[in-house]
């Protein structure tokens, strides 16, 4: 497929009018369905600093196959919010009542956004997230230990903000047994997926996990695991030797788009330039290649021939005709 077909191809806009309770966030376009269902739909649209820059090329499809693969590994530590995969790009899933933290866990002392460690360590801050931390550490470089560095969820134009777990108890964002509960979830998540990443030669360096209450009050991880998106992954074989050198690891997820937006502008000040085809295009080949590495899987590329929200339609019809017939 040439060049402009693969960006003509992607998958912006999920919306259809059959459906009820329609939202649309940053990558997903969501529905409210009846009997306690959410319908997700995993578009191609490119989010980074907090807003959406582009599409790029299978993103889509990666993002929800890759969470599937993650639920599937992970299922036996957290329940998670999935009924069905009806396409490789929607998920049907259980409606939760979401808590208002992410909890996002790490292995490193690297980042680039605002709620990063290594910016905040770079600027001479030594408390972060409640953590101290010694002077001396270089970008990159591997922490003594596995820490989590919750923030807040903000609404959709917003952008995140740093919490400690003292703050989450004294403002009652979270119990004091649900914060027990999702941070010992979170860190057993963290070490399964760190151990699986380990076999296929990559390093899962952070990621966030997002949690609800079932209809039963049972802790529940939901949105995605492990993805491109929501975790840094690294290349182990050379990290050790690009982190030597001074040089920002090998990277298979959507911190090299946060880093060719950050050598182009302050994404926090600037207006973000147009992002070429040509970049687009390299950013899903990366997209990919985790997919592959991760699963172990071939990643199959949906036809050409049908646009990718016709596929969609029909696999709803399939799976949901009530609401088409």
């Amino acid at each position: 497929m040439d060049k402009k077909k693969l960006i003509q191809n992607c998958l912006i806009d999920a919306e259809f009018h059959e459906l009820p309770d329609f939202y649309r966030g940053k990558v997903r376009d969501a529905y409210g369905l009846s009997e306690n269902r959410r319908l997700l739909i995993s578009t191609d649209r490119q989010s980074a600093f907090d807003q959406v820059l582009a599409a790029v090329p299978f993103k889509g499809q990666v993002l929800n196959q890759t969470a599937r693969h993650w639920f599937d590994k992970t299922s036996d530590i957290c329940p998670n919010h999935v009924i069905s995969y009806p396409d490789p790009n929607v998920a049907l899933v259980k409606n939760l009542e979401m808590l208002p933290i992410e909890m996002v866990v790490r292995d490193y002392m690297t980042g680039s956004t605002e709620t990063s460690i290594w910016p905040m360590y770079d600027r001479g801050e030594r408390n972060l997230y409640g953590h101290s931390f010694p002077d001396g550490l270089k970008k990159n470089q591997k922490l003594p230990y596995t820490i989590i560095t919750p923030t807040t969820k903000a609404a959709q134009g917003d952008h995140d903000a740093p919490i400690t777990e003292a703050e989450i108890l004294s403002s009652q964002l979270l119990s004091a047994k649900h914060w027990k509960e999702l941070s010992e979830k979170s860190l057993a998540l963290f070490s399964r997926g760190r151990e699986l990443a380990k076999e296929n030669g990559l390093i899962l360096v952070d990621t966030k996990y997002e949690f609800g209450l079932d209809e039963n009050g049972v802790i529940t991880v939901a949105d995605e695991i492990h993805t491109p998106d929501s975790s840094r992954y690294w290349i182990s074989d050379t990290y050790e030797e690009r982190f030597n050198a001074g040089e920002n690891p090998e990277s298979l997820d959507k911190e090299f788009l946060r880093l060719w937006v950050a050598s182009q502008c302050d994404p926090y000040k600037d207006p973000i330039p147009e992002i070429p085809e040509e970049t687009l295009i390299h950013f899903g080949e990366k997209y990919i290649q985790l997919y592959e590495l991760v699963t172990g899987q071939k990643f199959e590329k949906p036809s050409s021939s049908e646009p990718l929200k016709e596929r969609i339609r029909k696999a709803l019809i399939s799976e949901i005709p009530e609401y088409f017939s």
